[in-house]
């Protein structure tokens, strides 16, 4: 294992708080990790090996270890960060903001700021509110604060000397700051400042603030002025009548996380909650494309994954008094701490386990799970609920990600042939999929003609698996014939044996190629069959692998450890899955046997006699009319055709015949 090698370089290490990563061979960084104690958590992976397939994955690649020590715990939560957003490794969890949507950007970095359109939120000083869906929603609210509270919308440069205000001001979408005899720079400065309010979505505060200063203007016989106050006022105050109805006088303000983990990936919704009201959705989740991570994420905890997208979520913006949250965040101390000295306040994240808070966690869930189902794909998603399903009812350690399914084709024991395919996160690999031509164990192909009694080579490996054929048929006798469909005896012990043979070779290969080994056996038919396959695994020492048949007409599922079948629903979408790859491996067998049977019926009789390939049977065939008239030519004949010792070999191959 490559995180041994490292063995003497982590016993050095500071037992101080810091940051560590770890690179592959290629020099790229793939895990970035905090500490509070550097030695102490880099050494538990000495010994973490077989604890999840994300960890064993991880510590296969490490080749190299380096560190970065910092004062406290929080600024090591800091570091790692910024290092996972600037650096991607695949093994940390990335969560990506819900980039289809718009932001409006107020930009308080400026001395007359603007509201702008962005598609990112940037760390540039600017007030940032959104995402809005639909995304027509942003241009009408951005549309809004300027005809409420006259922000501009020119890119100059504001000097206030401008000689006259354009046609913005004229047609009152403008105060016109670029002339300071109409518009001061401090009643510019509250005209953002109620604009940051509405975008933020604290409506009773800016009501409060209009209402004041249109009395103020109507006490100071500034009727027109009052007039546009009043216009704000109601505009806003319908605004707020409308809103979502999401809303409850007790829940102040909180973001509230909910969270979908799949084999696919993550879904996080977060409600903005503000005042009582949600004011804001968006979503995190993590890429489909990003290669290695997919497989690793079944095996990753709902803390790991709240404890990054609180992180992450946070890190461009500021946290609420209370975060609310599904579970509880790995190191949830140290992120509070984190969020709290980013605040200046104190800042508090929950796990809500009754009541109304409760209740709004749930919805948060549910509106994460149908992101999930949107971001990853419903039929995918499906596909994955359908191997959840298989992993429930068979008791599987994990997904069955990799299901290899076997089939056997054959008409009363002539041209055997067998299949073998793939099915990998739903979705059938075509590339993986492998035929056979059944041989026998421990002999050559059998002659079909002459029965199926063993050879004269017929090794110790042969009487174990005519043992071990008697022993299934004995035990499940009434389930075979029931997979057999009524065959007879003897083409159920050919059956038996096939699959033993197929799978003995698939897995002898597997082990010398060193895997990948599947999660999930799949043998199309019933106990017999399943009994013949696992009796080629014990042979390999694989008998830890999990193989289950289905039995045609019923489609009971059999496994070893049952004695009785699994029967799902016929809609059931995992018994719908199996059926599809079973069927896949049927269609492949049976093709396969097709073309074999096509070869057979093709051979001549010239194919058994030594020195006659394809061009030298068309040649005899062609000059001779048929094979009946090679057999009648003479030694003179054929010698002028093909040669005299070939002539001589066709004469001894028909003189030997009947």
């Amino acid at each position: 294992m490559a995180i041994q090698d490292l063995k003497e370089q982590i016993a050095r290490l500071p037992e101080q708080p810091g940051v560590y990563l770890y690179f592959n061979t290629d020099g790229d960084t793939i895990y970035v990790g905090k500490a509070r104690a550097l030695r102490d958590r880099v050494r538990n992976y000495l010994g973490a090996y077989g604890g999840d397939p994300k960890t064993d994955a991880l510590l296969d690649e490490v080749v190299r270890l380096e560190i970065i020590v910092t004062d406290s715990v929080v600024e090591a939560l800091a570091l790692e960060n910024n290092l996972i957003k600037q650096r991607t490794p695949k093994y940390n969890i990335l969560l990506r903001d819900d980039k289809n949507y718009p932001y409006l950007q107020l930009t308080t970095n400026e001395g007359f700021p603007r509201v702008l359109v962005a598609r990112r939120v940037e760390r540039d000083g600017s007030f940032y509110a959104g995402p809005f869906l639909p995304a027509r929603f942003a241009r009408k609210t951005m549309a809004l604060t300027h005809r409420l509270f006259g922000i501009r919308s020119c890119n100059e440069v504001i000097t206030g000397k401008r000689g006259r205000p354009c046609l913005e001001y004229d047609i009152k979408r403008c105060i016109a700051p670029c002339v300071d005899t109409i518009c001061a720079a401090d009643e510019y400065a509250r005209a953002v400042d109620m604009t940051q309010l509405f975008l933020e979505g604290k409506n009773e505060e800016l009501v409060k603030t209009l209402r004041t200063r249109m009395l103020a203007a109507a006490d100071g016989e500034r009727y027109e002025e009052a007039a546009q106050l009043r216009d704000a006022m109601r505009t806003v105050q319908a605004l707020h009548d409308r809103q979502q109805k999401m809303a409850t006088a007790e829940l102040g303000h909180r973001d509230v996380f909910g969270l979908k983990r799949g084999p696919a990936g993550v879904a996080v919704q977060i409600f903005q909650v503000r005042s009582g009201r949600v004011v804001e959705r968006v979503e995190l989740g993590t890429e489909e494309e990003r290669e290695g991570f997919s497989r690793a994420i079944a095996a990753t905890s709902d803390g790991e994954v709240l404890a990054a997208a609180i992180q992450q979520f946070y890190e461009l913006r500021g946290a609420p008094p209370e975060i609310h949250a599904p579970a509880e965040p790995d190191e949830r101390e140290a992120i509070e701490e984190y969020l709290s000295a980013r605040a200046g306040r104190r800042v508090k994240i929950l796990v809500p386990q009754r009541g109304e808070k409760r209740g709004f966690v749930d919805l948060a869930n549910r509106n994460a799970a149908l992101a999930y189902q949107t971001r990853f794909n419903q039929a995918r998603a499906a596909q994955y609920d359908a191997l959840e399903t298989l992993q429930h009812v068979l008791s599987l350690p994990t997904l069955p990600r990799r299901i290899e399914c076997f089939d056997i084709s054959t008409i009363q024991g002539s041209e055997t042939v067998a299949s073998m395919v793939v099915c990998e996160d739903g979705r059938m690999r075509r590339s993986d999929y492998r035929k056979y031509r059944i041989r026998g164990v421990g002999r050559s192909v059998p002659d079909r003609r002459e029965g199926y009694g063993p050879s004269a080579s017929t090794g110790g490996d042969e009487v174990a698996l005519r043992r071990c054929v008697q022993d299934t048929r004995e035990r499940y006798g009434a389930s075979a014939s029931a997979a057999g469909g009524g065959a007879p005896a003897e083409v159920r012990n050919d059956d038996f044996e096939a699959m033993h043979e197929v799978v003995l070779r698939r897995y002898r290969k597997l082990l010398e190629l060193g895997g990948p080994f599947p999660d999930l056996v799949l043998i199309d038919g019933g106990k017999g069959q399943l009994s013949a396959a696992y009796a080629a695994l014990e042979e390999l020492g694989l008998a830890n692998l999990v193989a289950i048949g289905i039995a045609k007409k019923e489609e009971l599922l059999f496994t070893r450890d049952r004695d009785d079948a699994i029967a799902l629903a016929p809609t059931e979408p995992a018994l719908l899955l199996i059926q599809r790859i079973r069927d896949e491996a049927h269609r492949f067998a049976v093709t396969f046997h097709r073309r074999a049977r096509t070869m057979r019926d093709l051979r001549s009789e010239l194919d058994h006699v030594s020195g006659i390939g394809p061009r030298r049977r068309k040649t005899l065939l062609t000059a001779f009319g048929s094979l009946a008239g090679v057999r009648r030519a003479t030694r003179e004949e054929l010698a002028a055709v093909v040669g005299p010792k070939t002539a001589d070999a066709v004469l001894a191959f028909f003189a030997s015949r009947p």
